[in-house]
């Protein structure tokens, strides 16, 4: 099956994780919310398909183009 690896599209905080391996998620579903600027950004997912992989944790800081996670479609 093809993976496809979500990326942070911008540097921020991670304020909270929607999915966890092994859920289903749909094309636009949400995957985290990112703050960025003092707003918060949802992260979609932009495929459907199964989370193999979630590289992140409320909490954490991200930088542009690092992994959020892995979904294999």
């Amino acid at each position: 099956m093809a993976q496809e690896v979500i990326e942070a599209p911008l540097p921020g905080k991670i304020l909270e994780v929607n999915v966890s391996v092994g859920n289903a998620v749909e094309e636009s579903g949400i995957v985290c919310i990112i703050e960025a600027m003092k707003m918060e950004n949802p992260i979609m997912s932009p495929v459907k398909g199964s989370v193999t992989e979630v590289a992140v944790a409320p909490g954490q800081t991200v930088k542009t183009g690092e992994k959020i996670a892995v979904i294999e479609y």
